[in-house]
């Protein structure tokens, strides 16, 4: 019988060398992460995703890896690690890893191998052309950062394809040698008891077999069937989410027939979701959601607010993201990174509005699918524009009021990247220890919040079906599973309104889970309900009362 765990998930992102700093050098550890595991425990957290800790030289935020079996250095030891999954494993927390299979850092003994010898093995672990391709400069994923897909090296004597940074080459997928040595690098972390793994870029790595160096692969997509199978073998409820910021048509091929990947980051939910944020309009929320496709039963969409990256708004069209910029980045020329998207943590996009904030989690928290939180968003912390492209949004976690937020005890100079010290989302205003002390900050109310939505299964598990309201503004939904519904109501828009839920199902009652404030009880078989502005309201679908 199939372990669909991660249908009822919470996920929790977490970047290492910025959660904790156990042995003060600057820089979070896993001593530190796992000091801090009875906080994510209590937050409700049922899965941890780590972000890569990988050794790395470290030129973009460890995604440039250059040993695939350890820990870096900075971080710990392997050791380390493993005591850190047996303590989570201990308060029933999972754990899934980074997979950066698309590429590695030119300082891989790899690459350097490939480079020094053209008999190598190695040489053929990578991509190459003796000429520069014409289309070198077509389908930059960096604009106005990196120049090329394709660089010369001397030593190789050779171009090498690198569809992100030049100091990350791409891997031929379509060698087999190559694939099946990310199938060790996928048993050795499975072997250390993580449930799974999150693959960064998995498009390109279809696009590596679509247009490898051999002939064309007949179905570059059963590539990922591949990897399941392997993953499933060894490991029968371990779990592939994956980074596939793709065409609704192409979207389907990522879950095949329940045989491929078992989670994609809803990009489009989020996208839409934050156009209708700014529009204050349900509809154009509904319009993203529709947009998704079928899936197969064992699949899974995550939905976030934001991630570790920039909020990307590439699905949405020109005007429209000029729509979501006008709400929420202003200036352009400081808030917009690589002509497609935002490099603000959510919090500051809305200027600290606790009602919009909490609102936007409480879409999250019920969209059909599995929530996703970035740490920090827990708390509501800001971010420095004055780091250079998407470490603005990156810095360390906010513990105290205390010096560098209780993060580290090294000098502020020693700190892998500067906290928020300044402003209403400085660590003096915005930290852990303050909001649990306030029974009603936002920390307080995610614990609630997710607490509530785990005793909801029926948002991950069930099917989605909007609800008519006829008000512009208030985005209603239900989900439906195994004879039980609940029912979420969401008003985008900052003026208080009353509305009348059509609902089919007749004399059934609506049982209240959770409000942004008390409101008068649900009378009888009525549907009719107050919101204030930016209000929600959470409903079990039931025939009596509890």
């Amino acid at each position: 019988m199939l372990d669909l765990w991660y249908k009822n998930a919470v996920f929790y992102c977490i970047d290492v060398e910025t959660y904790m700093d156990a042995n003060g050098d600057g820089i979070g550890d896993f001593e530190g992460l796992t000091q801090r595991i009875n906080y994510i425990a209590g937050l409700g957290i049922t899965c941890i995703w780590l972000m890569p800790f990988y050794p790395t030289p470290n030129k973009d935020n460890g995604y440039d890896v250059k040993d695939y079996y350890n820990v870096d250095p900075r971080l710990g030891t392997l050791g380390d690690f493993v005591q850190f999954t047996r303590r989570a494993q201990e308060r029933g927390l999972r754990i899934i890893v980074d997979l950066v299979v698309n590429h590695t850092s030119d300082q891989h003994p790899w690459f350097q191998a490939a480079c020094k010898d053209k008999n190598s093995k190695y040489r053929d672990f990578y991509v190459w052309a003796d000429e520069k391709p014409e289309d070198a400069e077509e389908g930059i994923i960096f604009p106005g950062v990196q120049k090329s897909t394709w660089t010369y090296n001397e030593e190789a004597g050779a171009y090498y394809a690198h569809r992100f940074y030049d100091h990350q080459a791409d891997l031929n997928i379509v060698n087999p040698e190559v694939r099946q040595e990310i199938q060790k690098i996928m048993g050795f972390w499975l072997a250390l008891g993580v449930s799974g793994f999150r693959v960064d870029a998995a498009p390109f790595l279809i696009e590596i077999m679509r247009e490898g160096v051999e002939p064309d692969v007949e179905d570059p997509f059963l590539y990922l069937k591949e990897m399941r199978n392997f993953l499933s073998w060894r490991r029968g409820d371990a779990i592939i989410l994956a980074e596939a910021n793709v065409s609704t048509d192409d979207l389907p091929n990522y879950f095949g027939d329940g045989d491929m990947l078992q989670m994609l980051f809803s990009f489009y939910g989020n996208q839409y979701m934050f156009l209708a944020l700014a529009r204050e309009s349900a509809e154009t929320l509904l319009q993203g959601l529709n947009m998704l496709p079928e899936i197969p039963h064992t699949g899974q969409w995550a939905n976030f607010v934001r991630n570790h990256d920039e909020l990307s708004l590439d699905k949405l069209s020109d005007s429209e993201q000029d729509e979501v910029a006008a709400q929420f980045a202003p200036d352009k020329e400081l808030m917009w990174i690589y002509d497609r998207g935002v490099r603000r943590r959510f919090a500051p996009m809305v200027n600290g509005n606790q009602r919009r904030i909490r609102l936007a989690y409480s879409l999250m928290l019920t969209l059909p699918g599995s929530p996703v939180l970035n740490f920090g968003e827990e708390i509501g912390m800001g971010d420095d524009l004055s780091l250079q492209e998407r470490n603005s949004a990156r810095t360390p976690m906010q513990w105290s009021n205390e010096p560098n937020a209780g993060f580290s005890k090294a000098s502020a100079d020693q700190l892998i990247l500067p906290v928020v010290s300044e402003g209403e989302f400085s660590y003096k205003h915005v930290n852990v220890i303050d909001q649990r002390r306030d029974p009603e900050s936002l920390l307080n109310w995610m614990e609630r919040a997710i607490r509530m939505r785990k005793e909801c299964p029926e948002y991950g598990w069930g099917d989605f079906t909007a609800i008519a309201t006829e008000n512009p503004c208030v985005f209603a939904h239900r989900c439906d599973w195994q004879n039980r519904a609940v029912i979420a109501v969401h008003n985008l828009g900052k003026e208080p309104c009353t509305v009348s839920l059509k609902i089919d199902d007749d004399a059934c009652h609506l049982i209240e889970l959770l409000g942004d404030k008390p409101y008068e009880p649900i009378k009888g078989s009525s549907y009719e309900l107050d919101l204030e502005g930016y209000g929600y309201r959470w409903f079990r679908l039931g025939n009596h009362y509890i």
